[in-house]
């Protein structure tokens, strides 16, 4: 007859869970621009017209979003890498980047990035 008491075994410990939190929004946006960037580039969608329509958003969300491409490639990177949000309002926004995108000088666009990294 078997014992039907149970036994604890001890293993290893657990993985550290997920910190908590949420990825910041202007990083899914700036995420999702690269990402819709490849679908026009490979020739999947026409064009932004279509991909909006694809997206459910109206043409000029789409162009807004698609201007986050416009920003320096080591901002872009810095934005794919913000931290969790653990609660409240993101730090920074995507309208917040507008006029930092709307900058053809990477090294403008760099010393406004600071500036709104630092603001907060």
């Amino acid at each position: 007859m078997k014992s039907r008491r149970k036994r604890l075994v001890v293993g290893p410990e657990t993985p550290e869970t997920a910190l908590p939190g949420r990825v910041p929004r202007v990083a899914r946006l700036m995420a999702l621009a690269i990402k819709y960037d490849g679908l026009l580039r490979k020739g999947v969608v026409a064009d932004l017209s279509e991909l909006a329509r694809l997206c459910q958003v109206t043409q000029p969300r789409m162009t807004q979003i698609m201007n986050l491409l416009h920003l320096a490639p080591d901002i872009q990177e810095q934005i794919l890498d913000l931290p969790a949000v653990p609660k409240g309002r993101d730090p920074i926004t995507e309208r917040a980047l507008r006029p930092i995108a709307a900058e053809p000088s990477w090294t403008r666009q760099r010393s406004a990035w600071r500036a709104a990294r630092n603001h907060d």
